[in-house]
């Protein structure tokens, strides 16, 4: 499975594997028990592949896999390579607080300029939440950039477990 380049901060990738689910997750928790390199968790048809603790940075990735059966010898594998939740959540949170304090001031912007208010303080933090929602796409980008090599690893890693040619 190649790791496309396209402009996406948490990469999805799908696919279909013809043997039955408990054998992959098996396999999973078989791996789990016989290295070291990566952190590997089952709940469920849910695996979570990270790296220890000790090699962990800010924007470290992990892999999510959800493995289906499709029926009783197929399954099929769903994928989404992401920073930490946590990190993902502070993320999302500041991107929605940016967005309501745009949407805020530009309808104060609007209000005062219908009243024929001045309204320069309120454009500048309107225009201001806009430059700072590209910076965090940026920081985002710059971010999964750092990861791609550590992103290679947990999908080598995966394809290994599964035994599929890279």
């Amino acid at each position: 499975m190649a790791l496309s380049n396209d402009i996406v901060l948490r990469p999805r990738f799908k696919l279909e594997i013809p043997r039955p689910n408990e054998s992959i997750l098996k396999d999973f928790e078989t791996a789990k028990k016989t290295q070291k390199e990566f952190i590997v968790t089952r709940i469920d048809d849910h695996v979570f592949i990270k790296f220890p603790k000790i090699q962990q940075h800010f924007w470290s990735p992990q892999l999510h896999l959800e493995i289906n059966k499709v029926d009783e010898n197929s399954s099929r594998l769903h994928g989404l390579f992401g920073p930490n939740p946590t990190v993902w959540t502070l993320f999302m949170f500041l991107h929605f607080l940016v967005a309501g304090i745009f949407i805020a001031f530009a309808i104060w912007t609007y209000t005062n300029w219908s009243l024929k208010k001045s309204y320069a303080i309120q454009i500048s933090v309107t225009l201001l939440m806009v430059l700072i929602w590209i910076a965090l796409y940026f920081a985002g980008s710059i971010g999964k950039a750092s990861s791609t090599k550590e992103m290679r690893l947990l999908n080598n890693f995966m394809n290994n477990v599964l035994k599929i040619d890279q």
